[in-house]
């Protein structure tokens, strides 16, 4: 450990105190730093934001970002892009141990070019000197390993200072478009010419891998992967390969996980609903299997808390899907309710959601929706989703112009129906001929007042 600083203040004591997660026997002495700029510099780290410290299009560890966003984010531009009957290839690029590959000299480079003090560099070159690493198993407790690279796992800098080491990467994507969250990064152009979106994606890729060299990140090409979106439009037999600066070829793929959302070629979202099907009645068959041990209000608690997040998770992007899909979550949502109530078959679904006083699968979906459409009016979304939506100037004075309408942009098909800035303003145009807010109001207000809207009727006859 480095020698303790004079007229100090204990780490612990600052808003991000983030004690060492190593399990060695030893007691670790507690580091103190200098009072001033250091306290001020680190809790800067906290205030990346007001700073536009982060480029705009990466999404991981901030707030007011998150997997949903980022994905509404790619989404819209995808559906966009075959809006125009364009092209549109992605590459989803993985990376090796991404975390525990940091070079610790580049990482206070980069914190150095931000400004922070010679004292918080000083701090953080402590901060990542003489760690080790331990294995506990079974009781049983490995002797400590050195660690000389990587951000400290389990710690509360760490994912912040992951984001610092990899932000100047999304300058190299060139003509492409990119999305960055932590290690998951997705790489994407579009144009009417199949073979120009294939050469430039390959531009943008190669410039892509050499800032990831240049950070000494490893590019694990066994997971990375091509996917081609529309294809629909003539393509030849045989796609140009994606190739690696190495010379491997990328795969093409119909399907892939990206932030915990199954997207397809076709957009149809079957494999994401196939694999949220399969995850849901396996609960469920393993809470029917235990049902005798929960009383009435541990077996609600336990839908509410296991099965419903579930579905829930990355519901406003795969709300596209048909309904055919989407159906296929409601006879599951059904047989969670059943084990609730202990309800048989013949009982209606609408009976079983007035029992346990909750929505249908469809109406749960339209809130989040609805709440995300009404963030973004607030700027509480990020501003590459922000900036998709423009509340319309009213032409001429009517008693409806005095309501908040959005600019529903023009679309050429189906597709362009599905994106996030022609349904944002389409549904929030359609809520406010019953809403007829004149005014923003809280973000509480506006819940309230929208779940008196969206009150399940029962007309199945």
């Amino acid at each position: 450990m480095s020698a303790l600083l004079d007229d100090a203040l204990p780490i612990d004591a600052m808003l991000f105190s983030t004690p060492r997660p190593t399990p060695t026997p030893q007691r670790i002495p507690r580091i103190r730093i200098r009072r001033g700029n250091v306290f001020q510099d680190l809790n800067a780290i906290s205030n990346f934001e007001s700073h536009h410290t982060f480029s705009a299009m990466q999404s991981g560890f901030r707030a007011g970002h998150g997997c949903t966003s980022a994905t509404l984010k790619v989404l819209n531009d995808i559906l966009t892009a075959i809006d125009k009957k364009h092209y549109c290839a992605a590459v989803f690029i993985d990376l090796a141990k991404a975390f525990d590959s940091v070079n610790h000299h580049i990482l206070i480079g980069r914190l150095d070019s931000l400004g922070f003090s010679n004292d918080c560099l000083a701090w953080f070159t402590n901060y990542f000197s003489d760690r080790v690493q331990c294995v506990k198993s079974e009781g049983l407790l490995s002797g400590p390993l050195a660690v000389s690279m990587g951000v400290p796992q389990c710690s509360i800098l760490g994912p912040t200072l992951f984001s610092v080491y990899i932000n100047e990467v999304a300058l190299a994507a060139g003509e492409s478009l990119i999305h960055l969250y932590a290690d998951d990064t997705i790489l994407y152009t579009s144009g009417p010419s199949l073979d120009t979106v294939l050469t430039t994606l390959q531009a943008s890729f190669n410039a892509i891998q050499l800032s990831f060299r240049g950070l000494q990140l490893l590019l694990n090409t066994s997971k990375t992967k091509c996917m081609l979106f529309n294809r629909s439009l003539p393509a030849p037999t045989r796609l140009s390969n994606i190739t690696t600066l190495d010379g491997s070829d990328l795969e093409y793929v119909d399907n892939y996980k990206y932030l915990g959302v199954w997207l397809d070629c076709k957009l149809s979202f079957q494999t994401h609903i196939k694999h949220l099907q399969s995850k849901v009645k396996s609960r469920i068959g393993f809470l029917f299997r235990n049902k005798a041990s929960f009383t009435h209000a541990a077996k609600h608690t336990l839908v509410k808390l296991t099965i419903l997040p579930i579905l829930d998770f990355g519901d406003v992007i795969y709300k596209i899907a048909s309904n055919t899909l989407l159906n296929k979550l409601d006879a599951v949502y059904h047989s969670a309710i059943r084990f609730i109530n202990k309800a048989p078959y013949t009982t209606h679904h609408c009976d079983m959601y007035a029992l346990v006083g909750w929505p249908s699968l469809h109406t749960r979906r339209q809130t989040h929706w609805l709440h995300v459409i009404y963030k973004t009016l607030l700027g509480k979304v990020p501003p590459y989703l922000s900036s998709l939506v423009t509340i319309a100037s009213p032409t001429c004075s009517t008693r409806s112009s005095r309501y908040i309408s959005l600019v529903t942009p023009k679309t050429n098909s189906f597709f362009g129906r599905l994106s996030f800035q022609f349904s944002a303003a389409n549904d929030w145009n359609e809520l406010q001929k019953s809403l007829k807010l004149e005014t923003l109001i809280s973000l509480t207000s506006f819940k309230h007042q929208l779940s008196e809207q969206l009150t399940d009727y029962c007309t199945c006859t």
